[in-house]
């Protein structure tokens, strides 16, 4: 892929993340990206942590770039995007915002060269999971800069736009449910007499491990499980324990949860 020149709309966590994976992987080069964000402290930690990065404003550095990524909240994207149709034009504008689709940011930026992407924050160390859609005027070239640009930052997969609420509850979410997961898993640790730094490393590592293992060997997590819950053992005394308080049902309803929300909140734009 050609180095592409990139506006990013919105310097916060996901925009950071994002970018932050893309210069690790010589993706882009930080003098092809042109920042836009209001708030001065997130402009001083770009300032700090990414010198080579032009701050600029809106109009000028969407004039400068190729591709416009808007890292910017559900309920900030339509103020940022109905600015000023015609600086949109010839631009592959791709939106983060969950809820918002592919029909409205279309209607405000006046064309269809436009992608939905839902992230997640561990793209930042190119271990990310993203799904994205297309629109209807997005060229083939558009879906090959999208997918380098995910790819760089983890793995990308593009899906219909009526499974992308899905992708917000399960990954886009997910690294949530999964801190507070270790979170517990530690607090367990400690409970059961282990140093509360102890305990963090080994449920870090237990939880990186596992997802190591069910993506490199590709057996289902529900074999991998059994084959630790020896008869009357250790484990499946303790699985007995979270089936009583319903983990499994607990993490499909937030997934479920999640994705709800996501539709709720481009209705409410």
């Amino acid at each position: 892929m050609s180095e592409i020149t990139l506006a990013v709309v919105g310097g916060g966590q996901m925009g950071r993340a994002l970018v932050g994976g893309m210069l690790a992987s010589q993706v882009v080069q930080e003098s092809s990206i042109r920042l836009v964000e209001p708030s001065q402290a997130s402009e001083n930690w770009w300032r700090e942590h990414h010198p080579g990065v032009d701050v600029e404003q809106l109009e000028t550095a969407v004039a400068e770039s190729d591709v416009v990524l808007l890292a910017v909240k559900p309920n900030v994207i339509a103020s940022v995007a109905m600015r000023n149709a015609s600086f949109w034009e010839d631009k592959l504008v791709i939106s983060i915002a969950a809820g918002i689709s592919l029909q409205q940011l279309s209607d405000w930026i006046g064309h269809q060269r436009v992608v939905r992407v839902m992230p997640n924050t561990p793209s930042l160390v190119r271990a990310g999971a993203s799904g994205f859609c297309c629109g209807d005027e997005s060229t083939p070239q558009d879906r090959k800069t999208i997918q380098a640009m995910l790819d760089s930052v983890g793995l990308a997969v593009e899906v219909e736009e009526n499974q992308l609420e899905g992708v917000t509850g399960l990954s886009g979410s997910g690294p949530a449910y999964v801190c507070m997961i270790i979170e517990a898993l530690a607090d367990g640790g400690v409970l059961a007499g282990l140093p509360r730094p102890l305990a963090m490393q080994l449920a870090t590592q237990t939880v990186r491990g596992t997802a190591e293992m069910i993506a490199k060997t590709g057996q289902h997590p529900g074999q991998l499980k059994d084959a630790v819950a020896s008869p009357g053992g250790t484990t499946i005394a303790a699985i007995s324990v979270l089936e009583q308080n319903g983990l499994r049902g607990a993490l499909i309803e937030a997934v479920a949860a999640s994705a709800n929300r996501s539709r709720s909140m481009g209705r409410d734009e």
